[in-house]
């Protein structure tokens, strides 16, 4: 389990990034079609409608115990452990802020193209139209 909960990161796109075992600690939702992650407080959400509540206040704390994962390190996973050679010393973080942004912009209710994927590997299709 992470000690951290809610961790802001900058990404560009993402506001939060809710770790999985905070997710399952309270038992949290994830609607996909709303974009919603909905938590449930106890029952008490139920108790506010019934007496006709309209608005909600919701409040995100961090925690204020020492940060575990200082005392992690990298050697300490079992498979980093056995590949160390593949890994950095140290790690160089997130990438840095692209000037340019990737996006592919789909067109709504467009269907996939009606056409078999390849299932060969470009150097073997390339063969392939050669000899035909």
């Amino acid at each position: 389990p992470f000690n951290i909960d809610v961790m802001p990161v900058e990404l560009g796109s993402f506001d939060v990034i809710i770790g999985m075992d905070w997710l399952a600690k309270y038992y949290a939702l994830i609607v996909c079609d709303e974009k919603v992650v909905r938590i449930p407080y106890e029952n008490k959400t139920q108790k506010f409608i019934q007496k006709g509540c309209q608005v909600y206040l919701a409040q995100v704390t961090s925690k204020k115990d020492k940060d575990k994962s200082e005392e992690k390190r990298l050697e300490d996973v079992p498979i980093v452990r056995e590949f160390l050679e593949v890994f950095p010393k140290n790690l160089p973080g997130l990438p840095p802020a692209r000037q340019v942004e990737f996006q592919i912009h789909l067109v709504p209710g467009a269907a996939p193209v009606a056409r078999a994927p390849y299932r060969l590997a470009p150097a073997e299709m390339q063969e392939l139209s050669t000899q035909l």
